[in-house]
C-alpha cells in the first residue's frame, strides 16, 4: 500500500461510519445480527422512504430513496424499523472521542463522518496516516461495534472521496504524486458539490469525470456555480487548502433546518401541514438538545415545476414545537398560491441563542409548552411523537450548521 510522504505535506482522514443508521440498529439489537435491516421514515406504510441500510439489504438491491413498498418487492424479508437519532448522536459521540485520542482537530460531517489533521501529531504519535486510519477501524470495531472506512489523503476532498471509493471497513490513500490518475478518471458525481442537476447540465455539454471538469474555464464556472466552482476546480486541482477545524472550537450553529422532498406530490394544506409539523419537531428536539432558541422562523416551498419560494419572518425567541409550527403555516399562508403541487418542504429556525440567555419583555407571561416532554417521550421509545401520517411523506431529514 502505498503511503503518503511526509515532508511538508499535511496528512488529513476522513473517518466515515459505514450505514450508520442501520449498523447502529443492529449493534443495539442483536437479534437482527445476518439480517437485511433498514431504517425508514414510516415502518407502518408501505410508502415510507428508505433512509439507510445495511450491507445485507444492499445486496438484495435496497437502496436509499427507494419507498418500503420497492424495497420489500427486492427483499421480502426486509426488517424495517422507524430512526432513533438519540442512539446515533451516542454512538457518534463515542467515535467523536476515538478520534480525539489522535488529534484536536476533528471536523464533523453530519453524526457519521469526521475530518481528521494528524499533520501535527504525527511525530508524537509515531505512526503514518496509514497506520492511524487502520487503527481507527480497529478501534471503533473492537470498541464500540461499527465499521468505518477512512480515506487518507493530503487535502479534505480527497480524503473524503478516499473514504467513498472503498466500503465498507477499508483504508484508501490519495496520494498527492498520483491523485490525478485516481480521481480524474471518475464520474463527476463522485464529489461533493456536484448534484444531480449539476450532473445533468454539464453531461449537455459533455463533462462526465473529474478530469472533464477541472480542464472547464474559470469564467465559465462561475457563471454555473459561482464563487463555488473556481473554489471546487482549485481544490481538485490540489492548489486550496481548507483547514480542518477544531473540535473543542467549533462555532455554535447559527441555524437548525430540516427539509424534506416529498415522495409524492403535495396538494393540499392538510398534507403540508402534516410535513411542516414533523419538520417542526426535528427542528424542536435539536434546538432542546443543543440548549438554543431562535426568533427568526423562514418557510421554503418548491414546486414541482422546480420554482421555490421562500419567505422569512420574525418571533418571539422559542423552540417549541407550536411556535415553530404556527409560525411556518402563517409563511405557508402568506407564500403559497395554489397554483402548483409542492415537491419538497424547507423550514429553518436562526437568529439562535441559549435558551437560558434571551431578551424577554417585562410583560410575557410564561407559556406551557410540552416540546421538552414530546423530546423525553421520543427519547426514551425511539418513536417519532408527531401529527398523523406525517412520516409517509418523508425522504431526507438534514440538520445544517451554516
Amino acid at each position: 500500500m502505498k503511503e503518503i510522504k511526509q515532508t511538508n505535506q499535511r496528512v488529513i482522514l476522513h473517518a466515515d461510519a459505514n450505514n450508520f443508521y442501520a449498523s447502529v440498529e443492529c449493534l443495539s439489537n442483536p437479534n437482527l445480527k445476518n439480517k437485511p435491516v433498514a431504517v425508514t421514515g414510516n415502518p407502518d406504510k408501505r410508502t415510507g422512504i428508505i433512509l439507510a441500510k445495511n450491507e445485507i439489504a444492499k445486496g438484495f438491491g435496497v437502496k436509499t430513496g427507494q419507498t418500503i413498498g420497492e424495497a420489500l418487492a427486492l427483499c421480502p424479508d426486509l426488517i424495517c424499523l422507524p430512526p432513533h437519532y438519540e442512539q446515533y448522536e451516542e454512538i457518534s459521540q463515542q467515535l467523536h472521542n476515538i478520534y480525539l485520542d489522535y488529534t484536536p482537530l476533528v471536523e464533523p460531517l453530519g453524526l457519521d463522518e469526521c475530518w481528521l489533521d494528524i499533520t501535527g501529531c504525527k511525530k508524537y504519535l509515531g505512526k503514518s496516516g496509514v497506520e492511524v486510519a487502520n487503527e481507527l477501524r480497529k478501534r471503533a470495531k473492537d470498541e464500540i461495534g461499527i465499521t468505518i472506512s477512512v480515506g487518507v489523503s493530503f487535502s479534505k476532498i480527497f480524503a473524503k472521496l478516499g473514504s467513498d471509493l472503498k466500503k465498507p471497513n477499508a483504508t484508501t490513500i490519495i496520494a498527492a504524486d498520483n491523485f490525478k490518475d485516481v480521481v480524474y478518471q471518475l464520474p463527476l458525481n463522485s464529489i461533493v458539490g456536484i448534484g444531480k442537476r449539476l450532473e445533468q447540465k454539464f453531461k449537455a455539454i459533455s463533462i462526465n469525470t473529474i478530469g472533464d471538469f477541472v480542464g472547464l474555464e474559470d469564467g465559465y464556472l462561475k457563471s454555473v456555480m459561482g464563487i463555488n466552482g473556481t473554489n471546487l476546480k482549485q481544490d481538485l486541482l490540489g492548489e486550496r487548502f481548507v483547514p480542518v477545524a477544531n473540535y473543542y472550537q467549533l462555532p455554535p450553529p447559527k441555524s437548525v433546518g430540516n427539509g424534506s422532498t416529498a415522495t409524492r406530490d403535495i396538494k393540499t394544506k392538510a398534507d403540508a401541514s402534516k410535513l411542516i409539523y414533523f419538520l417542526a419537531q426535528k427542528i424542536s428536539t435539536r434546538l432542546i438538545r443543543h440548549h438554543l432558541k431562535g426568533k427568526t422562523i423562514s418557510l421554503t416551498i418548491k414546486l414541482n415545476n422546480l420554482t421555490t419560494v421562500h419567505k422569512a419572518q420574525k418571533c418571539d425567541y422559542t423552540n417549541s414545537v407550536k411556535d415553530i409550527a404556527k409560525g411556518a403555516l402563517d409563511l405557508f399562508e402568506k407564500i403559497y398560491k395554489y397554483n402548483y403541487p409542492i415537491r419538497a418542504i424547507r423550514i429553518k429556525v436562526s437568529s439562535l441563542c441559549s435558551d437560558s440567555f434571551y431578551q424577554t419583555s417585562m410583560f410575557d407571561q410564561p407559556k406551557k409548552d410540552y416540546s421538552e416532554v414530546i423530546k423525553q417521550i421520543n427519547d426514551n421509545h425511539g418513536k417519532i411523537f408527531l401529527a398523523s401520517d406525517s412520516a409517509s411523506f418523508i425522504n431526507q431529514n438534514s440538520y445544517h450548521k451554516n
